[in-house]
């Protein structure tokens, strides 16, 4: 059996796949107190503690929690002298230009636990000044005294040679054998001084916290049977639990990656291959864009920047995803203008919305959904009182706008769906993408029942609701491989390589990356893959150009020369062909495959009429009130069609279609819906 348990802000999903294939899926509240708790409950809820596990993957907040709210350890960070202010001087390109009370973001180790040391190497990695052991132990007597937890080393130029950041993590096991120690060239080896330093620091900042999670999963998991047991990193790829440990800024993303992963796979084998991945969840909706059936990695990561605030920079490869805090349990509320807002603040798990029934007072987007008749009380598990829901809804928010509790419910529904749509816009529009061109990929909890409707307003015709869509993120990772990448900077002009040298740095990569996955005992199947990040000479943004195996002879340079022209072009909308270009990293993308379940096709007979459960009213925006069929998912005949209106209801989601619409269950169980908009030509 293969299990995958992935947590989220309100729920924690359970996907296990049987020996014969059949796929079983579950859902338990979530328990931020202890999040290994939830996994157990959902586990133990359908009886696997018993079970003989083959592979166990998991998926956690708890690093983006941890840096989020501000919950890791007290952080040192030793570095070069004259450097210790790099986190706090940052960029100075700020998001909020003519803002005059603008703040840059405060750095996560506050400036008397910065410590300098005199080394200094230069932009080639040679050292112009040895690393100063008397001043550094010095430091650590320091660091002792303040009771720091764990130290992140960051020497300039380390990604280009480690000899000082490997001495000093030496002396640090000699002389502190328990702090936590990150050092940046084995978080990562690109330049960048600021964006190297905030990236180790986070890790350092989080180490702690991520290892005693994974120790006390790894123990409460130690009642159960399980032969392999990884961690889903924000790469799309998995990792050992130890791996994890000692990197755990890379298990950033865990959670939402796996749901851009699994839209990769679903889509190959739905022929579709171009892609926007959503997820709606309780707390946040994530989307991201899968073009040519290929996900876009990227180690130009921010956490918490928005329009107004910088953010801070993440030089790990991770997925591209835009997240909004708009999920089933972002909440209703007036803002000081008298506007309705939704979200980003969020019921949670617990008190969760009003309909959990466990204390919550404010409305939210799943209450809005009871009030319409698109969710009824019937399908929760809690003891929902839907004429409560009414009088609070109606007394916060309807009275105040003169409105009905159905209008202001459906308000409460358009603005939510507002938000989502400026996330999908960001990751498509935004981007030189027209989302014409793409079909809409939507799970999570809340993905099928708002998908239709922002389909609609980008134009696009189909939306794939996939089988098991409420926990489609813990199926991706059944179906992920383990992953290994690896960014080296390396500036050179593409026309001035010279072939003998690239060919061994690539080789240098490819054993490294080989190595780790010793470290990781893995010995099945390895396949790599190659990218360079290139620029035209002058510029300070790249492209990540796709490379070829094998030798750097002159025919290999002009084709990676002209997919470079073109993918520029295509980026930003010119190229300059005449002008000299340089590489400026290279990416290892190295994969170890793993077995994965299989996707069976299956034809499911019957009529439509033995799928309809009941017929009800649901509200409709201009419409109002309409009796509507409401559909068993699990009993939909294959490929015959529904016309709108109609609910197709499921374990935990539910999938709304309007007038003009029209949908049916294909032959692996996903729903396909034609949204009715003209067909993009």
């Amino acid at each position: 059996m293969r299990v995958a348990t992935d947590i989220g802000g309100t729920f924690t999903d359970l996907v296990y796949v049987d020996d014969e294939g059949t796929i079983k899926v579950d859902k338990a509240s979530t328990t931020p107190a202890n999040y290994a708790e939830g996994v157990l409950n959902v586990m133990k809820n359908n009886d696997l503690q018993q079970a003989a596990i083959h592979q166990f993957i998991h998926g956690t907040t708890v690093v983006i929690n941890a840096i989020t709210e501000r919950n890791g350890v007290k952080t040192a960070l030793i570095t070069t002298k004259g450097f210790r202010d790099v986190l706090e001087i940052a960029r100075g390109n700020r998001p909020d230009l003519f803002n005059i009370r603008y703040e840059k973001p405060a750095p996560f180790v506050e400036r008397y636990l910065r410590k300098e040391v005199n080394e200094r190497l230069n932009y080639n990695g040679e050292v112009l000044q040895p690393l100063d052991h008397d001043e550094l132990i010095t430091i650590i007597e320091e660091l002792k005294k303040e009771q720091v937890e764990a130290i992140a080393v960051i020497y300039l130029h380390g990604y280009k040679n480690p000899i000082h950041e490997l001495q000093t993590k030496e002396l640090l096991k000699k002389y502190w054998p328990e702090v936590f120690v990150t050092v940046s060239h084995e978080v990562t080896k690109e330049w960048r001084e600021y964006e190297r330093a905030s990236t180790t620091v986070l890790n350092a900042y989080v180490q702690p916290i991520a290892a005693t999670y994974i120790d006390y999963l790894t123990r409460d998991l130690k009642t159960i049977s399980i032969e392999e047991k990884y961690i889903m990193q924000s790469n799309g790829g998995t990792t050992t639990f130890e791996e994890a440990k000692k990197l755990p800024i890379h298990m950033l993303e865990s959670g939402p990656v796996a749901g851009v992963y699994a839209s990769t796979i679903l889509g190959e084998r739905l022929g579709e291959k171009n892609i926007i991945a959503f997820d709606i969840g309780g707390t946040t909706a994530k989307c991201s864009l899968i073009e040519e059936g290929v996900m876009k990695v990227s180690t130009d990561y921010y956490i918490e920047k928005t329009s107004r605030t910088a953010g801070y920079p993440v030089k790990v490869p991770v997925v591209d995803i835009v997240e909004i805090g708009n999920g089933g349990g972002s909440i209703a509320w007036i803002d000081e203008g008298g506007s309705l807002k939704v979200g980003p603040q969020s019921a949670g798990a617990f008190p969760g919305p009003i309909a959990y029934n466990l204390g919550g007072e404010n409305p939210t987007t799943t209450d809005a959904n009871l009030i319409v008749g698109r969710l009824v009380p019937e399908r929760f598990s809690y003891d929902v009182d839907i004429e409560k829901i009414r009088k609070i809804t109606q007394q916060k928010i309807a009275d105040h706008f003169g409105l009905s509790v159905e209008e202001a419910a459906m308000g409460i529904i358009r603005i939510a769906n507002a938000n989502m749509l400026k996330a999908l816009k960001l990751i498509s529009i935004r981007k030189g993408h027209d989302p014409r061109n793409f079909s809409l990929m939507a799970f999570g909890g809340g993905g099928s029942m708002h998908a239709v409707a922002l389909a609609k307003e980008l134009g696009i015709r189909k939306v794939i609701i996939p089988f098991a869509a409420p926990v489609f993120a813990a199926w991706g990772m059944l179906m992920s491989d383990l992953r290994h990448d690896g960014v080296q900077t390396y500036v050179e002009r593409l026309l001035e390589l010279d072939s003998r040298t690239i060919g061994e740095k690539w080789r240098e990569m490819e054993n490294e990356a080989l190595s780790h996955f010793k470290n990781e005992e893995f010995t099945g199947e390895v396949n790599f893959s190659y990218f360079v990040d290139m620029r035209y000479i002058g510029q300070e943004h790249a492209v990540k150009v796709p490379v070829s195996a094998g030798e750097w002879n002159e025919t290999k340079r002009q084709q990676i020369l002209t997919d470079f022209h073109a993918l520029h072009e295509k980026n930003y909308t010119f190229k300059l062909e005449n002008t000299p270009t340089e590489l400026v990293s290279l990416h290892l993308v190295t994969l170890g495959i793993i077995e994965k379940p299989v996707m069976t096709k299956y034809w499911k007979e019957g009529t439509l009429e033995q799928a309809i459960k009941e017929k009800r009213p649901v509200y409709f925006e201009k419409i109002g009130w309409v009796e509507t069929l409401i559909y068993n998912r699990n009993l939909l005949p294959t490929e015959q069609v529904i016309f709108g209106p109609a609910v197709i209801e499921e374990k935990a989601a539910v999938t709304v279609i309007e007038e003009h619409q029209s949908i049916y269950a294909d032959i692996y169980g996903n729903l396909i819906i034609d949204t009715g908009v003209n067909s993009h030509a």
